[in-house]
């Protein structure tokens, strides 16, 4: 404290010495062309740092000299400012309390007659009191019923309305409230005027404190009932029940009553007419019973606010509001009784100057947590409704919606989380424990400030930038819109929206990292230096790399392929530069790095055949076998299978001489992949012609040789059945089979 007031008294002291001085420079025309001896002394004592120094500390002692011959302090430790700042609560504790007594002894004197009051004037004076404020709340009694009549039409039209209408009709009876107290106020001035006043027309202070009062108490509740409304629910702003509107409204339109009209009306009216100690005593009084209310009512609320706080720890959320909650559950209470405790403390100690502050910094404390509130329910409003897209836009982006969907609650939650910091960040501006906006003002503040805004801006930029181009290549893949994408197309697209991920994270972050003040010339030598680690220590992931290279620059395939690499033979499901994954006839997914490729085959490239290579017995003509085949093939071009073929029948003819059949080949060219459903039906046809004309497909034969008999005959096998059970033993010739 000391500190602060050194400045000021400095000026005031150069004031006291030199404003004579430049009064007579001033007077005397003839020397206002050079300054006096003063100024220049002044001047070298401010330019000058021992001088300066020297005569801070001579003010300094003299300062102390005035309180009380205390030496002055050139260095105020935290311990004598502690003793300085408990010292001056002593004090004032015990004026306070000089001042209580006094009061209370003023009273008592008032009532036993011993005081010098004139009897008379305080009868005169509340007797008019009392007339004009029978006036005014008759009157705005009457007006109140009025109104009410008013408000309950409203209500009743306002009931299940659109929200623009409510808010039309809320406004309209917020209008009749206030004209209602307005109207009120008019009529007991017209009353202290007119009859009070009489013939002067003139009406006294007291009656003025009274219906100023009267406006500010009635002012307060017409806010009170816009936004808790307990008989009119219709007109209610706050989304609470009826009972809950009611208890709060009755709490506190008494709490504001009691105070108002004690502190604008009461302890004036006794300061002036008995003595300020009264008045004092009759503040104490009030703002006890007000603590005492304020108390009540936080312990009548205590389990429900406990399960506020805590209701979104018990849904599983574990961020930082739901520890935050949790924490304060349990001792909520406790601090918000310390605080009007300390409130009152401080009210009785320094009302002057510490209470202004208090309640300045606790109604910005409040609006900053209202704020705060609504903003994150706004959030989470919005949050839980979800992101919907319009049809076409789902139609031609299938995937935007469920990535959009995906990384908006990320961003609510970092969202939640730096206004909670904003909230804190208020409160302690409020409370003078940080000077976040002069810090704010100050070149180091704006460049932080500054530095933070742009990265931010670079990062929403890169997210856009991230968004366009998934969309641009989702639209480029989806078959229903524009041309149909080719394997290349698909194959290339997907690894251009990867390079162009790992590409623009990079950028971002090292323009944001440079926003900010970091130095991102040693991360990229630090990044070079490691790729060279890399390479040297994970050789294999660069082959891998390399490979993949070659291989798209040759083309060699493409995701939807069928291939057949590395052992194992499938279709290409996932291509990127390191790897392949294949799904295979069975299901199961291959993922094959490319170092281990050294043979690709692409089964659809291009154009496909189906050979058929058909095996006939010996006995067959093989120009007949060629026109069933040839047939077979006219018949499979009457079909569906006819888009697929894109040539004549390659009749090769005779292949191979085998054990039982002779093979005759020939070749179906199909476009790519179509070979295979082709020569499936192609094998039908064969079957149906092949059995129409009897030509015989071979399949393998077993003879069985008996032997001959003395003759060299050999009589053919008969084969009989035999008798059961026992005789199934009997072979009574050799040349029989029983079976």
């Amino acid at each position: 404290m000391l500190f602060y007031r050194f400045p000021a008294r400095l000026l005031i002291t150069l004031a006291l010495v030199f404003l004579p001085t430049v009064v007579r420079a001033q007077s005397a025309p003839a020397e206002t062309s050079k300054p006096s001896s003063s100024v220049n002394d002044l001047i070298r004592i401010l330019e000058e740092d021992d001088a300066r120094n020297a005569l801070l500390a001579r003010l300094k002692s003299e300062a102390a000299e005035q309180r009380g011959g205390e030496p002055a302090a050139t260095d105020l430790t935290i311990a004598r400012q502690i003793a300085e700042q408990t010292r001056a609560v002593a004090e004032q504790i015990v004026a306070g309390s000089e001042a209580i007594w006094s009061g209370v002894t003023a009273v008592s004197l008032m009532f036993s007659g011993s005081s010098t009051l004139d009897y008379g004037a305080l009868r005169t004076l509340v007797l008019n009191v009392i007339f004009v404020g029978a006036g005014v709340f008759a009157s705005f009694f009457i007006l109140r019923i009025l109104a009410h009549f008013v408000q309950k039409a409203l209500d009743r039209r306002a009931m299940r309305r659109h929200w623009s209408v409510r808010l039309i009709l809320v406004s309209v009876s917020l209008a009749a409230d206030m004209m209602t107290v307005a109207l009120a106020w008019s009529a007991g001035y017209l009353i202290a005027l007119q009859v009070v006043g009489g013939a002067t027309g003139r009406m006294d202070i007291n009656q003025t404190l009274l219906l100023n009062a009267f406006l500010m108490v009635e002012m307060l509740k017409v806010v009170m009932r816009l936004m808790l409304q307990p008989r009119f629910p219709g007109l209610r702003l706050l989304p609470i029940s009826d009972t809950t509107a009611s208890y709060w409204y009755f709490w506190l339109a008494r709490a504001v009553s009691l105070l108002v009209y004690t502190f604008m009306f009461a302890a004036p009216v006794i300061a002036t007419n008995l003595s300020e100690a009264a008045a004092q005593a009759i503040r104490v009084l009030v703002m006890l019973t007000a603590l005492v209310i304020a108390i009540v009512v936080i312990l009548q609320n205590r389990d429900r606010v406990r399960h506020a706080l805590s209701s979104r720890a018990a849904r599983g959320r574990a961020d930082f509001i739901a520890r935050t909650g949790a924490f304060l559950a349990g001792i909520w209470h406790l601090i918000a009784i310390a605080y009007l405790i300390a409130i009152f403390v401080v009210w009785l100690v320094n009302p002057a100057i510490a209470l202004p502050f208090m309640v300045a910094a606790t109604m910005k404390s409040i609006i900053a947590i209202v704020v705060g509130g609504l903003v994150i329910a706004f959030i989470g409003r919005f949050a839980n409704a979800g992101l919907r897209l319009p049809d076409d836009v789902r139609a031609r982006l299938p995937a935007l919606e469920g990535r959009l969907q995906a990384f908006v609650p990320r961003v609510m939650q970092i969202i939640r989380v730096v206004v909670t910091i904003a909230v804190l960040v208020a409160i302690a501006q409020a409370w003078g424990l940080i000077d976040f906006l002069g810090w704010l003002s100050s070149d180091a503040g704006q460049r932080f400030s500054g530095s933070v805004f742009a990265a931010l801006v670079i990062l929403l930029l890169g997210f856009v930038a991230y968004l366009a181009m998934s969309s641009w290549v989702e639209y480029r893949l989806n078959p229903e819109f524009g041309s149909i994408p080719t394997s290349r197309e698909k194959t290339l697209l997907s690894l251009f929206r990867n390079a162009f991920t790992i590409a623009l994270v990079v950028f971002v972050l090292m323009l944001a990292l440079a926003q900010i003040g970091v130095n991102i010339a040693p991360l990229l030598a630090g990044a070079g230096v490691l790729g060279l680690a890399i390479g040297f220590g994970a050789q294999k992931l660069v082959q891998d790399i390399i490979t993949g290279v070659f291989i798209q620059l040759e083309n060699i395939m493409n995701e939807g392929d069928v291939v057949s690499l590395g052992g194992v033979g499938g279709v290409v499901e996932k291509l990127t530069i390191r790897s392949v994954s294949i799904r295979s006839l069975d299901g199961t997914l291959h993922l094959i790095p490319f170092s281990s490729v050294d043979t690709v085959s692409n089964m659809v490239k291009g154009f496909s055949y189906h050979v058929a290579e058909i095996g006939v017995a010996y006995r067959e003509n093989i120009a007949e076998v060629k026109e069933a085949m040839q047939e077979a093939f006219d018949l499979l071009m009457q079909t569906e299978w006819s888009e697929k073929i894109i040539d004549k029948l390659d009749m090769q003819g005779i292949t191979a001489f085998g054990d039982s059949a002779i093979t005759v080949r020939a070749r179906i060219k199909t476009v790519a992949g179509g070979h295979w459903g082709t020569g499936r039906a192609y094998n039908e046809f064969i079957k149906e012609v092949f059995d129409r004309r009897g030509i015989e497909i071979p399949f393998p034969h077993v003879t069985l040789y008996m032997g001959e008999d003395k003759s060299g005959k050999a009589p053919p096998l008969r084969l009989e059945r035999g008798p059961r059970g026992s005789d199934a033993e009997e072979a009574r010739d050799g040349k029989r089979l029983l079976v």
